[in-house]
């Protein structure tokens, strides 16, 4: 059974446990106090070892990565390592065992404060993760990130504002062909909207990763191109990132006429630039460029990320399935594309909505 105590202006709990009893104060009130100590007896009574050795926060979640997230590679490794400084900067040296859903509610607000929806979903989501598998090993009693309401003040871009639609992408792809002989970036701009392919994968590519007997291009390693990317080649995203497409025949025979005239370079990269930090196009110009050309066809720009969600809308557009337009992005799971394209889905259904009533309505005239 137990008790509890106030202890200036909060409240602690204490429940009668061998070797000692087990205390923990910074509650609230008596209620808040009274549903953790709720969870820790009912522990108890399963069997439940706890841990009363104080962890620093920031050093479990660290450990928690090695052990449980060990396949993770690239940019998802980095969203974990990001998650792990924000830990670190903001409690220190405090023991997880000692986090109280109030000081995480403050965490996840101050973290907000500057950010918007998808990065304080994506931090919570690690904690949360983290936190449960720290109650399963008896680390702590209480998932303090229970309940906890998340909070951002800054406004994603609407998801048409990410990606251009058919019309846009259509005027895009015929301006881009006018200037294949201005320069490797058109070339770069050219495949990332026909092939959906993420930057880190564009700047991977050789020349032996283009078949031209079958149109297609093999998709298995990535170049890093910024400061936090692993140097010269790297692994892709995920096992489903290892993929091979298919290219439609224009832009594969765009690229064969480049290969005829294109020098050679140690690695063979296609998008080889000798004068940039990393040997390849950087992720800037290549955005400018693409500013460049849509400013010039009267388009609200996009980042060159955008051509890849272009891609995947044209697809659909197209009412190409979407576990194919998964595949071919190299999704770990098809809800990861869902996700992602769930407004241009919602468009479909809808239009799906008046074939299914009309097919009827026709029937019976």
């Amino acid at each position: 059974m137990a008790s509890y105590q106030r202890r200036g202006k909060t409240w602690q709990y204490t429940i009668s446990a061998k070797p000692k009893p087990i205390r923990k104060g910074g509650f609230k009130t008596k209620k808040e106090a009274a549903i953790a100590a709720a969870e820790v007896e009912a522990n108890l009574n399963k069997g439940v070892r706890l841990q009363l050795t104080p962890i620093p926060f920031d050093e479990y979640f660290e450990k928690w990565v090695a052990l449980y997230k060990k396949q993770l590679k690239g940019p998802t490794k980095k969203h974990y390592e990001d998650t792990h400084k924000e830990i670190q900067k903001y409690f220190g040296n405090s023991p997880i065992q000692e986090i109280i859903r109030s000081d995480y509610q403050a965490f996840i607000n101050k973290f907000g404060s500057t950010r918007a929806k998808e990065t304080v979903e994506k931090l919570h989501g690690h904690i949360r993760s983290c936190v449960q598998d720290a109650i399963e090993d008896g680390v702590v009693h209480v998932d303090f990130t229970r309940k906890v309401k998340l909070y951002w003040t800054v406004q994603a871009k609407k998801a048409s504002e990410k990606h251009l639609n058919f019309k846009e992408s259509e005027l895009l792809l015929k301006e881009l062909y006018k200037h294949l002989s201005e320069g490797l970036g058109y070339y770069l701009l050219l495949l990332g909207l026909t092939s959906g392919l993420r930057f880190e994968e564009l700047v991977g590519l050789t020349r032996k990763d283009f078949d031209f007997v079958h149109n297609k291009i093999r998709v298995n390693k990535t170049w890093g191109y910024k400061k936090q990317s692993p140097l010269g080649f790297g692994p892709t995203k995920n096992e489903q990132s290892n993929r091979i497409i298919k290219i439609d025949k224009n832009t594969m025979a765009a690229f064969k006429h480049l290969f005829d005239i294109m020098p050679p370079n140690l690695h063979g990269l296609v998008f080889y630039s000798p004068v940039s930090k990393y040997k390849v196009i950087s992720n800037t110009n290549a955005n400018k460029l693409l500013k460049k050309v849509l400013s010039e066809l009267e388009i609200q720009p996009i980042t060159v990320h955008g051509l890849r969600h272009t891609y995947a809308s044209v697809l659909l557009y197209k009412r190409v399935s979407v576990y194919s337009v998964s595949e071919r992005l190299g999704h770990k799971d098809v809800e990861t594309t869902n996700k992602y394209y769930a407004h241009v889905l919602k468009e479909l259904r809808e239009e799906d909505d008046e074939i299914a009533v009309s097919a009827f309505e026709e029937m019976a005239v």
